[in-house]
């Protein structure tokens, strides 16, 4: 396909367009089941909570019930975007000398374990927005709970991982395993307990999972294991309402969830890149892969210095979000040569998981980020509730000083990111990735790829992937430090060598080994028409009517 701009584009799938709906996530039943919603008379809202419980189901190695996450809506009624805050604090006595004291803190396990916020979340999205009831809602979850669903090649792949730790415990074992063997690619899964989980939910609401029933299951299930959660946690949590943050990039608002999210990364990446003539440089060449990872590493360097829970620590986000600080930090870029050591800037002061965007007739755009940390969490199912926890506590730091600190009751940085960009005041494009670090990467390429290179939605998913990474840090040193430079092979040959030449050193990981599940959907301008696009890199597909 030939795009306005010149840039000969191929995608692995052609578009999903649809006038009434579109769905794009990380499996294809899930997808359907925010379909289902809008075509019961549901808004996109409405079909992101049902697509967003049916994932916790069909992939329960990215999110769920007993995980946490960002929810961005742009509301075609007021033309406001708003977001909800629905990642969970440490437990409250969850302190840095006890996990010190223990050896670090836990990649699985009971110990691994912060409150979950997700669900406190879509009720709070759903109480302002939604238009179906939450039965109707969470039926086709409910649905996929009960009945069971076939296994995917990748679920199954990833759960033969984790075979030997889902055979140990009983209530794993029952779901996770055939009676103790692997469940293979085409066979069934039922949580039928998670069914009927969602179901007291949808009849109880809130107060169930985090003051009744459900709450006192999963403390009993902790305190029997030597865990940290309390009734206390679960009962003072409550997610909230936050103002996103943007920035206007060559014309178009570009808008994020501010911090404990990581999206400021993203949008300080848009400011340098806006300074320079992307275009003349072109799609995927050496020239504009390099001046995004330069630009990558400045964002981040000023991540690890500021960045963590604005309510423990100040932030300068005005400064770090300006233009004139993005001109500062333009003129740190060697066009010509890779920086290998980058510390963090001077502004001035005034964190598997899933993505997925929903959007209807009305206008109304939704992307969801949700988590429950690295595949499958804890690997523990709180008893006979069906609900896998999360192990977000493994991204705390417990270098005393560093912003991202573990105090008890604090949240923890988030990579997860979810992307909405209006012209005009009117909606254009919702996208985003799960893929911890390079989800702003992602989010980077694909922003780039619509807007500069006039690709669609799954052009720009399935155009060719890179991604910069960083050594692990000494987290008192605001800096990032590596060339490492990840390419799909899909890239050409000469991009490879210039990039090369540069200094970025090279890891090439086959024709489709990028990271991320990214999905994106784009309002047509003139006729309000929804192109949907879904990551062939994975599982997932977009579904419209």
């Amino acid at each position: 396909m030939q795009s306005p701009h010149g840039v000969t584009a191929s995608a692995f799938r052609p578009s999903v367009m649809g006038r009434n709906g579109m769905v794009t996530a990380g499996q294809a039943l899930a997808s359907q089941a925010g379909i289902q919603a809008l075509m019961a008379g549901g808004n996109a809202v409405d079909a992101a909570i049902a697509t967003a419980a049916a994932l916790g189901v069909v992939e329960p190695a990215g999110s769920g019930v007993g995980g946490d996450g960002f929810i961005l809506i742009y509301w075609a009624e007021t033309g406001e975007v708003s977001a909800v805050n629905a990642t969970g604090p440490a437990p409250g006595a969850a302190t840095r000398e006890r996990y010190l004291a223990d050896g670090g803190i836990p990649m699985k396990g009971i110990r691994s374990v912060s409150v979950p916020g997700l669900v406190d979340g879509w009720l709070l999205a759903h109480e302002r927005y939604g238009a179906l009831p939450l039965e109707a809602v969470f039926r086709p979850a409910i649905s996929l709970c009960e009945d069971g669903f076939p296994v995917s090649h990748l679920l199954a792949n990833g759960m033969q991982a984790e075979h030997e730790r889902f055979a140990a415990d009983p209530y794993t074992r029952a779901i996770y395993t055939n009676d103790g063997a692997p469940i293979c690619a085409g066979g069934l899964l039922r949580n039928r307990d998670l069914g009927t989980t969602l179901g007291k939910i949808a009849q109880d609401g809130r107060k169930t999972l985090y003051e009744g029933e459900l709450a006192k299951a999963i403390v009993e299930f902790s305190r029997a294991r030597d865990g940290l959660l309390t009734e206390e946690d679960l009962g003072n949590y409550h997610a909230h309402w936050a103002e996103p943050i943007h920035v206007n990039y060559r014309g178009y608002e570009v808008y994020e969830m501010p911090p404990n999210s990581s999206g400021h990364i993203l949008l300080q990446e848009l400011n340098v890149v806006e300074l320079f003539d992307l275009q003349s440089m072109g799609c995927n060449t050496a020239e504009s892969i390099h001046l995004m990872v330069e630009a990558k590493k400045l964002a981040f360097a000023d991540r690890e210095k500021y960045m963590a829970d604005p309510e423990w620590v100040d932030i300068p986000l005005e400064g770090m979000l300006s233009k004139a600080y993005a001109a500062q930090q333009a003129e740190r870029i060697d066009l010509k040569r890779a920086a290998f050591d980058v510390p963090a800037g001077g502004p001035e002061a005034h964190e598997d998981t899933t993505c997925f965007c929903t959007a209807d007739r009305a206008g109304n755009l939704v992307c969801i980020l949700q988590s429950i940390q690295s595949g499958f969490g804890s690997s523990l199912i709180a008893g006979e509730t069906g609900i896998l926890l999360n192990n977000r506590m493994t991204y705390w730091h417990l270098e005393e000083g560093h912003a991202n600190c573990l105090m008890p009751g604090k949240r923890v940085r988030h990579t997860m990111n979810p992307v909405i960009i209006t012209k005009d005041g009117k909606p254009l494009i919702t996208c985003g990735t799960p893929g911890a670090d390079t989800q702003v990467q992602t989010n980077l390429q694909l922003v780039t790829h619509m807007l500069d290179f006039g690709m669609t939605p799954q052009e720009a998913v399935s155009a060719p992937r890179w991604r910069s990474l960083q050594h692990p840090m000494e987290s008192t040193i605001p800096h990032v430090s590596s060339n490492n430079l990840q390419l799909e092979d899909r890239l050409a040959a000469e991009v490879q060598e210039e990039l090369a030449r540069r200094g970025h050193e090279l890891e090439m990981v086959g024709d489709w080994g990028g990271p991320g599940s990214a999905q994106a959907i784009m309002v047509h301008p003139e006729s309000g028409a929804l192109i949907g696009g879904s990551d062939p890199r994975r599982d997932g597909y977009a579904v419209g009517y």
